[in-house]
């Protein structure tokens, strides 16, 4: 099959069965030459927009396209992106994101949305061939991770969730030993290691009053796969995340820069928790509520806490250490560790494109560290103690907290069905 005359060197290709598609800056074993520039489109252009577009880290990134359902945010502003004023009046100005899976030039999508969103468009970024810069929580619930998950290995893309705390813990210390250790075997036992992260605790208010849509948001849109609810100013625009339509609270916010690094250096990118228990009172069905602590254990008996301080009692079970060392072997076990290679440097986003590489924050990992934390919702929520297969990814013997793990999308938004196969995202 020859190229259209239309496509460069790093035009991605797509057979007329669809048998394969590459990304644009795939094609070619040689470095990419100066005057063939990366391009990308920022998804979200509000509060954290424009610092997920420059945690993308990828030099000289030339901004294509700016796509925000909110008609005020649709534009490029010069000095937010480092860019001349000339230059910025190019920017086209999309508001539905579908537009941008059309545009054969663009390379890199960067999904500063709300989390509702993030699965549904890196399934379509990943189908059109462009690699996803995605901001955390990578989704909204469990089962849309493994959907992205299956899509990103499917056709070939780089994923990169956009939260760097595991790049620290590779490099020395006893983050980068507990690793070895954990990851190739030599210490399978970890009840009594106990870790703890801290994360705020906002809340959301109840019984909001409907008010008018603002005439320059297109709310059907901004909505999209969430239930629908009256339009009130408290469910968009950063405070949409204490409402569980669209995200998890700051368990699921904050709580990813703590569970990254966790996750890391106790080699649990392939695996989650099996089980997760909560200290909250009742939730809301609605609006995010206060909570005190969750218990997540793990197969191997380690157990991950994360607290807020803000609410009950605190965490006071034992906890008689928080590393596991070299100390922990035989001396067979040290000797063994003292063999074992450290682990290649982790790839950042913009070499994992280069190379097309696994990047570091990848959307297997991403997607498991994300798990642990909505497990924890899912625990506050039902009120009680859960047991979840890390394999199936379902949750045992409570159906009532199983369908949090896999909900439902307003109509006529899907996951891909079946969850293995990879038919095109389908909407409005």
């Amino acid at each position: 099959m020859g190229f259209p005359e239309n496509l460069t060197r790093r035009g991605f290709l797509a057979t007329a069965g669809a048998l394969a598609v590459v990304p644009r800056n795939a094609l070619g074993g040689e470095a990419t030459p100066p005057s063939d520039t990366v391009t990308g489109a920022l998804i979200g252009n509000g509060g954290q927009g424009k610092g997920s577009w420059g945690a993308m880290g990828i030099r000289g990134c030339r901004l294509l396209a700016i796509c925000d359902v909110d008609y005020k945010r649709v534009v490029a502003d010069p000095k937010a992106f480092k860019m001349p004023p000339e230059e910025a009046e190019k920017v086209a100005k999309v508001t539905d994101f579908r537009r941008l899976m059309e545009m054969k030039d663009l390379d890199v999508v960067c999904i500063a949305t709300p989390p509702h969103w993030h699965a549904l468009i890196c399934i379509a970024a990943a189908q059109a061939g462009k690699d996803i810069f995605c901001e955390k929580p990578m989704t909204k619930f469990i089962a849309e991770g493994r959907a992205v998950v299956n899509a990103v290995k499917r056709y070939g893309v780089v994923f990169q969730i956009g939260t760097f705390g595991r790049y620290g813990q590779a490099r020395a210390g006893p983050s980068l030993e507990n690793h070895k250790l954990i990851k190739h075997g030599l210490l399978k036992e970890l009840r009594g290691v106990v870790q703890r992260g801290t994360v705020p605790m906002r809340v959301g208010r109840v019984n909001l009053a409907p008010q008018p849509v603002p005439a320059n948001l297109d709310y059907d849109l901004w909505l999209g796969p969430a239930p629908f609810k009256p339009y009130n100013a408290a469910r968009v625009h950063y405070s949409n995340r204490f409402y569980w339509d669209y995200e998890g609270g700051d368990l699921t916010n904050f709580g990813a820069h703590r569970v990254d690094p966790f996750t890391w250096t106790f080699a649990k990118d392939d695996t989650a928790p099996v089980a997760a228990e909560p200290h909250a009172p009742p939730a809301h069905d609605d609006a995010v509520g206060p909570w005190g602590w969750v218990e997540l254990t793990y197969a191997d008996g380690l157990r991950f806490i994360i607290e807020s301080g803000k609410w009950g009692n605190k965490y006071d079970r034992p906890a008689p250490r928080q590393t596991v060392t070299a100390k922990d072997l035989d001396d067979e076990g040290r000797k063994k560790l003292a063999e074992l290679p450290n682990p290649e440097p982790l790839v950042s986003f913009a070499e994992a494109i280069r190379t097309r590489k696994q990047a570091g924050g990848n959307a297997e990992a991403a997607h498991r560290g994300v798990t642990a934390l909505h497990l924890a919702n899912i625990a506050i929520r039902v009120g009680r103690r859960v047991r979840f297969d890390p394999v199936k990814e379902q949750i045992v013997g409570d159906e009532a907290a199983n369908r949090l793990v896999d909900q439902p999308m307003r109509e006529p938004w899907h996951l891909p069905e079946p969850r293995t196969a990879q038919p095109a995202v389908r909407g409005p």
